[in-house]
């Protein structure tokens, strides 16, 4: 941590910042005494010797004083963004507590690096919340560029990359603090201390450096969403997201965790398998204001597994239809679950809004089921829930996952083979497809090093850890190249509506259904040489540019995969 006086060097340094009642130009000082010696207030007059011995006056901000935090939002899908839920989250507290807070979002800020600068000149610190994957290449960046500009500037890491590994995060020379898991409560607190220069030892949840050695509190107990302050989205620019993503929709979240324990799945890692959720009136009352104020068109319900409670589920949406709400809203839950419904309370859920129900069905073949740990799920009963969703007008939307450790060429074309029925039989049925990639806090990843997978050893080794480019020991090569010509077949065949709306969408929907039904032959007979259509495809949408997304693959995990509308 800095000492007091290097506070003082450092802002005095930065001449941006002051207000200057000698003569400039302002130069480099040294400090001689303070005028108004009160820690506590913001702006002190400081009187100082420039090095060509004259005297200059100068009013400026303390930097441990200072009450302003910059948030910075690293990319993850530029034509899908959104504003970010976790920043919004932990500003609430902070906001309470005074403090001024600034959110720089790389998707929605020209020049964003430099609008960084200029913010953190008078600030605190910066925290930055980051998943696995390829937005670290963006906070790494900009951790870099502070610590250039200052390697005392506090730099402050949070989200599930942090929390499931919090030692090899807090490793990188760039990273001074880390908040684990819910960081409402951890994050206050680290900012008070840092203000008054105090410890940080009996903050919990959190990991800090002292003399170049890392220091991991104890976890802060979990609370459940109905203790959790309400999101600050009134931080957030709906309008800029709406720019690039052409349609007003942010993410709400109504219920924490799922009783089911997936191997591939993350969530346990960071909240466990105690199912917890807000009131139904609350519900209701939040999401009508939110989507009233802001005036969006669709609320993304960020749950775990939204459907645990089915009673509580049919009840916002009776209440969503009493109070006549018009926005639409998408929610994820297991198959299982999702088969509960019947006809009629689908009919009801639509009538309140309930666009899409994405489901992380990831295989239909028996073995691999059995080795993701899902015996839940039944492939006859989701037969008969996609036909019912699709009877009551809500979009059936399901994930996939190739190359679970001991699928084969047979499994992966058993689950091929049901992709292609139920699209068949249920037009309007949507699938999205991910290769297995074994991320931090899933049971599989402790399998990791017996599979093979080198795991990588650095913060920045994490940057290319995504499920559309994963290669793997047994899924390479050849074999990795037709999976993926096969997915590019799958994104072809079949309708499927993603939640942005920008660029051309009736000239790339032509384009799809110019190929769609070759694709689909290929994909009965599971033919992949010769891709010609492949290359029709891109041919065609080269003649007018279509939007692309700095990352553009469907995220593995379900709270971080908003896929549908």
């Amino acid at each position: 941590m800095r000492s007091r006086r290097q506070r003082s060097i450092r802002i005095l340094h930065n001449y941006d910042n002051l207000e200057t009642t000698g003569v400039s130009p302002v130069g480099t000082f040294c400090l001689l005494h303070l005028k108004v010696p009160c820690p506590g207030l913001t702006f002190c007059t400081i009187s100082l010797r420039e090095r060509v011995r004259k005297d200059v006056t100068l009013r400026g901000i303390f930097v441990k004083s200072s009450k302003k935090i910059v948030f910075f939002v690293a990319s993850f899908s530029s034509i899908e963004a959104t504003a970010p839920l976790g920043i919004l989250a932990i500003s609430t507290p902070l906001l309470k507590a005074g403090y001024d807070i600034r959110i720089i979002d790389s998707t929605i800020t020209p020049n964003y690096k430099k609008r960084i600068m200029e913010e953190v000149k008078d600030a605190l610190c910066l925290g930055i919340s980051v998943v696995t994957g390829p937005m670290i290449r963006e906070t790494v960046d900009v951790a870099k560029m502070i610590k250039k500009w200052d390697p005392d500037f506090p730099i402050i890491l949070g989200g599930w990359h942090p929390s499931l590994l919090p030692g090899q995060t807090l490793e990188a020379p760039y990273v001074d603090i880390i908040v684990r898991a819910q960081g409402e409560d951890s994050m206050l607190e680290v900012a008070n201390r840092l203000r008054d220069d105090a410890p940080l030892d009996d903050v919990l949840g959190i990991g800090f450096k002292r003399d170049g050695k890392m220091q991991l509190t104890p976890e802060r107990p979990l609370k459940t969403l109905d203790k959790m302050p309400a999101k600050a989205y009134h931080l957030a620019d709906f309008d800029a997201y709406e720019k690039v993503c052409g349609r007003r929709w942010t993410m709400y979240v109504s219920s924490l965790a799922c009783p089911f324990n997936c191997f591939y799945c993350t969530n346990a890692g960071v909240y466990g398998r105690k199912w917890n959720a807000l009131p139904v009136e609350q519900v209701v009352e939040e999401t009508m204001e939110l989507t009233k104020r802001y005036r969006l068109e669709l609320l993304w319900m960020a749950d775990d597994n939204f459907l645990v409670d089915l009673d509580r589920s049919l009840k916002i949406a009776e209440a969503l239809v009493r109070a006549g709400s018009t926005f639409k809203w998408s929610v994820q839950a297991t198959t299982n679950l999702t088969a509960r419904l019947t006809i009629e309370e689908l009919t009801l859920l639509r009538r309140s809004g309930l666009h899409q129900i994405c489901q992380g069905i990831e295989t239909a073949s028996p073995t691999v089921m059995k080795l993701m740990n899902k015996d839940f799920q039944v492939l006859g009963d989701i037969y008969q829930s996609t036909e019912r969703c699709i009877k009551a007008g809500v979009i059936p939307s399901f994930n996939i996952i190739f190359g679970f450790p001991g699928e084969g060429s047979k499994e992966r074309r058993e689950t091929v083979s049901f992709m292609m029925d139920i699209c068949q039989k249920f037009p309007g049925a949507e699938f999205w497809t991910n290769i297995f990639t074994p991320y931090p806090g899933s049971p599989i990843f402790r399998q990791a090093a017996k599979l093979g997978i080198e795991v990588p050893k650095s913060l920045e080794g994490w940057v290319d850890y995504f499920p559309r480019y994963t290669v793997l020991p047994w899924l390479h090569g050849k074999d990795h190249q037709r999976v993926q010509t096969m997915r590019d077949y799958l994104r072809i065949a079949f309708d499927r509506a993603p939640i942005a709306t920008t660029g051309h969408g009736r000239f790339a929907k032509a384009i799809q259904h110019l190929t769609a039904y070759p694709a689909r032959v290929r994909l009965n007979h599971d033919f992949y040489n010769f891709p010609v259509e492949l290359w029709i495809n891109r041919q065609l949408k080269n003649i007018v540019k279509l939007p692309k997304p700095s990352v553009d693959a469907k995220r593995l995990q379900p709270e971080t995969a908003p896929s549908c509308t």
